[in-house]
């Protein structure tokens, strides 16, 4: 049933339909308490009630279904006012963005335009950009632009996903551009030519790059909800006597808040991925896709 409910919700999630009744409908049947808003004041008060909590933000304008140059350059123009409104604001927030949303399916010089443009507001601002990674048919691309924009900016980073086979060896190479990495499981649903099928083996792997990356001397987001890959990465720069400000925990808006809040009491980085926005439906149905339990909270809101 679990198998059958993530290949449901990962295949609507990929829906323009699906996208199109979501946009008009709005956050219900449960997506709010992943997606902190429509707008940015909603996602801005969000970060200020993280911020006092001793929790940072990462804010993410959601835009994954961009068909024209004219979508890209408003999804871009989004960015640019969510860095506006951060530093108007004086919250504790970066910047998480996908390249999909700017242009990378349509023109190539489109994003990596587009990157730039947010890249020197974030600079402007002392800021920082985050490149979410996404499924694997845009790997290469995503990585390819990150290294062009890392020879010019230093306020740029990236997400590798440790369910591919090929991470390992990306962490290796990335380590001579001293890469601010987030390190994840991975959430799209790839065949087992190119990703490792078995839970056991993705966890081993993640452990695997954490260290080799912490080892490497390069700042490391870790972004897991699972206490033993937390467990392991507490105890891992405990024994190599890692600083506490050469890492950071990562996890995402309305999950695991316990673990987040737990993690900052003990004096631990923490960062929340905040998502906001009317295109929100994707990112939802990942979230129900990784985990069942999300599932019966949303079928709990329904019936209510």
């Amino acid at each position: 049933m679990d198998l059958l409910l993530r290949n449901l919700f990962q295949t609507l999630g990929k829906s323009r339909s699906a996208n199109r009744l979501a946009k008009k409908y709005g956050l219900r049947f449960g997506a709010g308490r992943f997606v902190a808003g429509e707008t940015i004041r909603q996602a801005i008060d969000a970060v200020r009630k993280l911020n006092g909590e001793g929790r940072m933000a990462t804010l993410d304008h959601l835009g994954e279904f961009v068909y024209s140059a004219e979508e890209a350059e408003q999804s871009a123009d989004m960015c640019l006012r969510t860095l506006d409104a951060i530093a108007d604001s004086g919250v504790r927030s970066n910047l998480s963005l996908k390249m999909t949303s700017l242009g990378l399916d349509i023109d190539r010089e489109l994003c990596v335009a587009n990157m730039k443009r947010i890249l020197n507001r974030a600079r402007m601002h002392g800021n920082f950009v985050r490149i979410d990674m996404e499924d694997y048919a845009h790997c290469q691309a995503t990585l390819d632009i990150y290294r062009e924009l890392r020879r010019e900016y230093g306020n740029v980073g990236i997400v590798l996903q440790a369910y591919l086979y090929r991470t390992e060896q990306d962490v290796r190479e990335l380590n001579a551009l001293q890469a601010n990495l987030r390190l994840v499981k991975g959430a799209y649903k790839e065949p087992a030519s190119v990703a490792f099928p078995e839970k056991k083996d993705v966890d081993e792997n993640l452990k695997r790059i954490i260290r080799q990356h912490l080892l490497n001397g390069n700042y490391a987001a870790i972004a897991s909800h699972d206490e033993a890959i937390v467990s392991y990465a507490k105890a891992f720069v405990e024994e190599h006597g890692i600083g506490r400000d050469a890492f950071e925990f990562q996890m995402l808006y309305g999950i695991r808040e316990d673990l987040q809040k737990r993690l900052a009491d003990e004096g631990y980085r923490v960062r929340v991925y905040v998502p906001y926005g009317i295109d929100w439906f994707g990112y939802f149905m990942r979230r129900l896709a990784e985990r069942p339990a999300n599932v019966w909270f949303v079928l709990k809101n329904m019936l209510n």
